[in-house]
């Protein structure tokens, strides 16, 4: 009988997470739940046991080294192997301009970024390689654009994009993706419509707002199921590329992929 494939996902306990863990769950996957937040990760756990999954709950900080090595040793002594990493943990803080940004907020930001999934895949390499495993990182537009009071969080995000190609021609059997997952429904939207006026020019906060009022963010589900294809089965001439969650090259393999697999 095929052993079920083993992911780790970061921030899984709620938002796009949570829905890129359940997603996965449906298929039957064993699913390491990587969160700060116990209560909240034994929610989706829950949730993906009733679904046929295999959750293993982990409370960990990841921008601590020694925490991202031990989520990777947990993992393989519960299921015994690892065919993928989601890196989707990721902080918007601080919202400040440069000249009066907190250097140890924008540290901490880079550290929970980019600093987090470089320490997680580190870990997990040697792991990956048995199995030709896959590599998601979660990126954002802001890899690619200007938004004035998010200058830690560009950064970061475009570091990621530039780190998961370098991942890529490292590692050629390993699949590694950038995903850029939109612009979704979770607490870091109501941050930005609710502080973002704070220090943003008046087009990013109106930007963000007329997005909810008109209905227009996406469930967490919609990019989730993508994101947790790429996890389970993105082909490998993917690999080192930035992706955006409803380009039709991935978004419709991701729907025909969970109707033949999933319990939904």
């Amino acid at each position: 009988m095929r052993k079920s494939k083993a992911i780790i996902i970061t921030g899984a306990s709620r938002g796009l997470g949570a829905a890129v863990s359940r997603w996965l769950g449906s298929t039957g996957a064993a699913v390491s739940l990587v969160a700060r937040s116990k209560k909240d990760l034994e929610i989706v756990a829950d949730e993906i046991k009733q679904s046929g999954g295999k959750p293993l709950a982990i409370h960990a900080d990841i921008s601590d080294p020694e925490a991202c090595d031990r989520i990777v040793v947990k993992t393989v002594d519960q299921f015994g192997r690892l065919d993928a990493v989601v890196n989707n943990a990721g902080i918007l803080a601080p919202l400040n301009t440069i000249d009066v940004a907190d250097p140890a907020a924008w540290r901490y930001n880079l550290e929970v970024n980019i600093m987090a999934p470089f320490y997680l895949t580190r870990a997990a390499l040697s792991e990956l390689r048995k199995q030709a495993g896959h590599i998601v990182n979660v990126s954002s537009g802001a890899a690619k654009t200007a938004i004035e009071g998010a200058s830690a969080y560009c950064a970061a995000k475009a570091a990621l994009n530039h780190f998961t190609r370098v991942l890529a021609a490292e590692e050629p059997k390993i699949t590694a993706v950038t995903v850029r997952p939109g612009v979704v429904d979770t607490r870091m939207q109501k941050i930005l419509r609710e502080e973002g006026h704070q220090v943003m020019p008046a087009r990013w906060t109106d930007y963000y707002r007329n997005l909810k009022d008109q209905g227009k963010l996406e469930p967490p589900e919609v990019p989730g199921r993508v994101i947790a294809w790429l996890a389970l089965d993105a082909p490998n001439d993917l690999t080192g590329r930035f992706l955006s969650y409803d380009d039709p090259e991935i978004a419709q393999p991701a729907v025909d992929f969970f109707q033949n697999n999933g319990n939904r």
